[in-house]
């Protein structure tokens, strides 16, 4: 403190409450600050009662002191606490994100770098746009290099720093050199338009500060202090930035947590924080291990997780919440048994005065989220997806769904315009639209005009062209689908003759990986309507995707489900979390093992498991059927690294299974005798708590004087413990009991 503040009432307020690793951080005077904050640990608080005690302590002016977020929701936050404590306004203070502290400075300075002020900053959108005239002037391939591919090569380039000159030097590939020749084209033609896209905004504000002395002293001498949070998450570009704002004065006080460093697929680097210290020896370093969320099961859970990564810095959370209950873990026989179990939780939770909106589901990759939907859709349980959108409604499911439309109804304009140029095929929508209305005029379907694209008054050889081959295309499916072709097949076939999963293949980004999942996924929802479908026709799957569908749009006041990836859930919190699909090759992911990005996908684990407050829940399948493929793998080795003491296990895990380090974990075969099949090489065999039950998690059962249930626990003894329909009620039954599987 400075000898002015001592006594004051109002700085004392500030540090009430605060435990003594919180005072200590808030309190840190000139210099480099590193605090490693763990989950739950109150950096947000740490955060605003450094920028209220700064200032209240006249150590600097509110415009002296620039406070850098990730969102503009953080910001937003951060400026109306830090206003709270201080009890005034904080105009002049800047508490902003990297992108607007960068524009701001640009807007000041940009004639230096050849702009003008009134530069335009392009989105995602316009960049795909500008990369896509950039590749047609160097003549690219269309189908071989896709716009989004080579904007994302361009983007990861940006974030570290090198130039079009500089990424040339280092191509190792035709399509390399490729992405390099329109790179060159792309940076001259946003100069020319006096535009900049969301990376040169990072990148141009360092060009400022290192190209000229003046503009960076300047900064230099404005900002007294610098405060960053999500430090682990910067990438290179962020991090030159910052270092160069700090300059001699060197306060820079940075906020972070290596353990949830998730984000490596878009450029963080989590070198920026675990390197702090040897960036500035003479760092302060501040661990807040003080956990204010969840019990401390949760917490010893996630610190032994964590603990087998080897590039980390060691922190231990602890919490005075209580000890809590066991985390689970369950096995169950396959994704439609999880899903059930997971049902059955819920219904249970809510019967027992459980809010749904108290209850999250976490997974891997959005498409497991869909056999989960489609049960809590049938049970009429509402629920909403995070960060993402509900599968059936997805872009590419959409534009799936639409193509066996069209096969199924030649009629249907509206699926015919939505897939008609998607994958782009060249027709544009002037050319639709004359398609459209030479239907509407004649009076017949949309396919017969579009059969004969040369009848259409006034469209162009080109577009001539493009509709004829698609409507070539179309005409096979079709014939594909008449003959009864199994729907997967023909989706699969659709997919494959359109160029949709080409296209998709060709952008080469982590979206785009996505996209492909969702439809694999799809064409797993094909396969099992072939297999299961007392009809199986094409107008019959379409039919029970479109009831789903409708029955999305269910909205409840009571409450809802929430369902998001593992990525999506960082910086939330929920009392009840589920995490479903631990097997290896889903989580830790198959991309993680084969690239060696093991240790992210260990710090997703520990995100998603402090996400939990109080009840936290695993649960893995022997056998899942994702992306359309049956896969039957080892349970996840995170579920190894929980301790057996924190746990309520369903079956012995005495002794952890051996993971390879590489591979999906998928098709290990355990031999035990006759009829064996495929499972985890220690779960076969133990397929239950007791070998005398012979039901399994999940499984469907009709009870002769309680009717349907579903078996939600299994117990020592032969004891199954059923959950109800006709009334929610839970019964403990013997293995005997007159029960049967429906």
């Amino acid at each position: 403190m400075t000898q002015t503040s001592v006594g004051d009432p109002r700085i004392e307020g500030l540090l009430d409450g605060l435990n003594p690793a919180q005072r200590e951080a808030v309190t840190h005077g000139d210099g480099p600050l590193l605090i490693l904050a763990g989950a739950g640990s109150g950096k947000t608080r740490v955060l605003t009662h450094r920028i209220a005690y700064l200032i209240q302590t006249e150590q600097v002016r509110r415009d002296e002191l620039l406070a850098i977020t990730f969102t503009n929701k953080a910001a937003h936050e951060m400026r109306e606490r830090a206003e709270l404590l201080l009890g005034h306004s904080t105009r002049g203070m800047w508490v902003m994100t990297f992108h607007s502290a960068c524009t701001r400075m640009l807007r000041a300075e940009a004639t230096r770098l050849g702009y003008t002020r009134q530069f335009t900053i392009y989105d995602q959108a316009d960049a795909r746009r500008l990369v896509k005239q950039s590749l047609d002037a160097v003549d690219a391939d269309p189908k071989r290099f896709s716009p989004a591919a080579v904007h994302s090569q361009i983007s990861d380039a940006k974030n570290r720093l090198r130039d079009a000159a500089e990424y040339r030097s280092l191509v190792g590939s035709y399509f390399e050199q490729t992405v390099a020749d329109a790179y060159e084209v792309y940076e001259r033609e946003l100069v020319r338009f006096n535009a900049m896209d969301f990376d040169d905004l990072l990148v141009r504000a360092v060009n400022l500060l290192e190209l000229f002395p003046e503009v960076r002293a300047r900064y230099q001498t404005t900002f007294r202090q610098i405060l960053v949070d999500e430090y682990q998450d910067t990438n290179h570009a962020q991090y030159t930035w910052l270092r160069l704002l700090a300059g001699e004065r060197r306060n820079l006080a940075v906020v972070g947590d290596d353990a949830q460093s998730i984000y490596g697929f878009r450029g963080a680097d989590i070198r920026n924080i675990l390197d702090f210290e040897r960036d500035f020896p003479d760092a302060h370093i501040v661990k807040l291990e003080q956990n204010y969320r969840s019990t401390q099961t949760i917490l010893s859970a996630a610190n032994a997780v964590i603990a087998q990564n080897r590039d980390q810095v060691r922190k231990d959370l602890w919490t005075e919440v209580g000890e809590g209950d066991p985390i689970k873990v369950r096995a169950l026989a396959d994704e439609h048994a999880e899903a059930r179990y997971i049902l059955g939780e819920i219904e249970r939770l809510v019967g027992e005065g459980v809010s749904r909106a108290e209850i999250a589901v976490f997974y891997r990759t959005n498409a497991q989220s869909r056999v989960l939907e489609d049960v809590l859709v049938r049970g009429e349980v509402p629920y909403q997806v995070i960060g993402g959108t509900k599968f059936y409604e997805r872009a590419e499911v959409k534009d799936a769904m639409a193509y066996l439309a069209l096969l199924a109804n030649p009629q249907d304009q509206v699926s015919f315009t939505r897939i008609a140029n998607s994958p782009r095929r060249g027709l544009g929508q002037t050319s639709l639209s004359r398609v459209l209305a030479h239907a509407t005029t004649l009076g017949v379907p949309v396919w017969d005009v579009a059969a004969e694209p040369e009848r259409v008054p006034g469209l162009g050889r080109a577009a001539i062209t493009c509709l004829g081959r698609f409507m070539g295309t179309m005409g096979e499916l079709r014939s594909l689908a008449q003959g009864g072709a199994p729907i997967g097949d023909l989706l699969d076939e659709t997919l494959r003759r359109s160029g949709y999963f080409e296209a998709l293949e060709a952008e080469r980004t982590f979206e785009a990986q996505g996209r492909l999942e969702n439809l694999e996924e799809l064409v797993g929802v094909a396969r099992e309507f072939d297999a299961t479908a007392e009809e199986r026709t094409l107008d019959a799957f379409l039919q029970q995707v479109a009831l789903v569908s409708d029955a999305d749009t269910r909205v409840d006041d009571q409450g809802l489900v929430t369902l998001m990836t593992l990525h999506n859930a960082k910086g939330l919190e929920y009392p009840i979390v589920f995490i479903i699909g631990c097997e290896e090759g889903i989580f830790p992911h198959s991309r993680s093992l084969d690239e060696g990005s093991l240790e992210e996908e260990r710090r997703l684990c520990y995100v998603g498991i402090t996400r939990a407050m109080r009840d936290l829940t695993f649960t893995y399948a022997r056998r899942r059927s994702l992306y359309g493929t049956e896969h039957y793998g080892l349970r996840s080795r995170f579920l190894d690294e929980l301790p057996l003491e924190l746990t309520d296990r369903d079956e012995d895990f005495a002794a952890p299974l051996t993971h390879s380090g590489s591979g999906s974990g998928f098709m290990r075969r355990a031999i035990t005798g006759a009829g064996a099949g495929w499972e985890s090489a220690a779960a076969a065999g133990r397929r239950t708590t007791d070998p005398a039950v012979s039901y399994r998690l999940g499984e469907d059962v009709i009870h002769a004087a309680f009717g349907d249930g579903v078996v939600t626990a299994l117990e020592p003894g032969g004891i199954v413990v059923v959950r109800f329909a006709r009334d929610g009620s839970e019964r403990k039954l013997l293995d005997s009991a007159p029960m049967s599987r429906r």
